[in-house]
């Protein structure tokens, strides 16, 4: 298969679940070697959840049928750019490819803003007006993180 085809799953998934009222217009196709692992869609109506995005099920769904959190040597394919939350979680995944169909400003186009994320971001996590971010307690949580060092335990 090639992108064409890697993207038209990643569309028709879209369709079927947005027309079934359980998410937007992004479908995701996660591939390995030229093989699809899987093919998913927003879902943030059908569960609630607002991190259900296309990319964020795929990557959920893959991991689960690798048997891995680790998805190296993996392609996403995506029908819209994908979000800063997206954009994070392929990262920590570990996927070094990412294909999109829709820009950011095509998004925006019908109604769906990611902007105030990226000026958040950008302005160093400090827009109170977006959100507010205010430390506490470090000592406590300091003590579990060196806790959590000294036993060596999985960096991932």
């Amino acid at each position: 298969m090639y992108k064409k085809e890697f993207m038209n799953l990643a569309v028709d998934k879209a369709r079927e679940t947005m027309n079934s009222g359980h998410g937007g217009p992004f479908g995701a196709t996660i591939t390995k070697k030229g093989k699809v692992i899987v093919v998913s869609s927003n879902k943030v109506l059908l569960n609630n959840d607002p991190t259900a995005h296309a990319e964020i099920s795929a990557i959920r769904e893959a991991c689960q049928i690798l048997g891995t959190y680790d998805l190296s040597g993996c392609e996403i394919y995506a029908t819209g750019y994908p979000c800063p939350m997206c954009v994070s979680a392929i990262i920590w995944a570990n996927i070094k490819k990412v294909y999109y169909g829709c820009s950011p400003q095509d998004a925006d186009k019908i109604g769906f803003r990611d902007d105030f994320i990226y000026e958040f971001i950008q302005q160093g996590l400090s827009n109170e007006k977006v959100l507010n971010i205010e430390q506490a307690e470090k000592e406590n949580c300091l003590s579990l993180f060196e806790e959590y060092h000294k036993n060596s335990n999985t960096i991932y």
